[in-house]
């Protein structure tokens, strides 16, 4: 495993970060493809295990169940100083309501912290744009937390450039917690970042960890090809379009390249979004070790400019997607 620093932090995190909205038991939340405890813990034991500190969940995921699982796994398999743990505050879990006013931040930090069994997490991060909540509420109250030690530092998910700008301007002139991240939604075939976003996070040495670096497993196999987590994942759906021609282009070439390397279509979809110099670490998810082993391989997986330019031509701009 190969690793980096967060951003501007002294946060040490492997190249590949974890996503935890794999593990939380079924019948907790909106998706009945996640793994129960049981299997939940193998996989993180087996990510600790190769190397990977970096593990991102949400309060959100499973109504809290992810966090409990997390935290239980992590107390058992790995140091605390050991592991960066990263978590979220936006959509509703229980009888806590959707927002980010200073009241949702306060209780919601606490509620994930008993879920983790934790003193404090590395990361916390607004799940989305409140526009419900003056944005100088949301702030403050972040700042708060991280003064109160329990987050040692804030971040943000997908949100439009010019919000996140404005954010860190505030944070600046008010001298609050600033955002040291930015979790967006970035891959071969939703490349829309690069527009604004990615070039303000360099600009302000804010490191990206993107989800969905895989396209939510569609640039892993034959282009239309479904899987039962695809049938159900309704949000997905709202993501990405099978009759893209384009995007069923890029597929094609990913799997080209993969065959022609000896590698499978996931470590080449991965290798391409770690050469970007903007990521940090792309966020993955995995049901089985074997999976986790394979998107482990993309670390030392390097394309040439060639390759690289052959999976990018084809892109065609894309409507935003994944926020409003």
């Amino acid at each position: 495993m190969q690793y980096n620093n967060l951003g501007k932090t002294d946060l040490r995190v492997s190249r590949l970060c974890l996503g935890c909205m794999t593990f939380g038991e079924p019948d907790r939340g909106k998706h009945a493809w996640t793994l129960p405890e049981e299997s939940s813990r193998l996989i993180i034991k087996h990510a600790v295990e190769k190397g990977i500190n970096f593990f991102d969940t949400a309060n959100s995921y499973s109504d809290g169940s992810s966090e409990e699982i997390l935290g239980r796994a992590l107390k058992d398999f790995a140091r605390r100083d050991e592991v960066v743990v990263a978590t979220k505050v936006f959509h509703q879990v229980g009888d806590l309501p959707e927002g980010l006013s200073r009241a949702q931040i306060l209780r919601s930090i606490d509620d994930s912290l008993q879920r983790l069994g934790m003193e404090y997490v590395d990361l916390l991060q607004i799940h989305r744009w409140d526009y419900n909540t003056p944005i100088e509420e949301t702030l403050d109250a972040l700042n708060e937390v991280v003064k109160s030690g329990k987050a040692r530092y804030i971040g943000a998910s997908s949100m439009h450039s010019e919000q996140f700008a404005q954010a860190l301007a505030l944070q600046d002139q008010h001298g609050w917690a600033r955002f040291v991240t930015m979790q967006d939604h970035y891959n071969l075939i939703n490349r829309e970042e690069e527009q604004g976003m990615l070039p303000l996070c360099l600009q302000e040495g804010v490191a990206v960890i993107p989800w969905s670096p895989l396209a939510r497993g569609r640039l892993t196999r034959p282009w239309g090809e479904t899987t039962a987590r695809l049938v159900s994942d309704e949000f997905g759906k709202t993501l990405y379009q099978q009759t893209e021609e384009n995007d069923a282009k890029i597929a094609e070439r990913v799997a080209a390249i993969a065959e022609d390397k000896g590698v499978s279509r996931a470590q080449v979809a991965l290798a391409w979004v770690l050469s970007k110099p903007a990521i940090a670490a792309p966020i993955i998810g995995a049901s089985r070790e074997e999976q986790l082993d394979d998107l482990l391989g993309a670390v030392d997986l390097t394309l040439s400019d060639v390759e690289i330019a052959e999976l990018e031509t084809p892109y065609q701009p894309h409507p935003v997607v994944g926020f409003k």
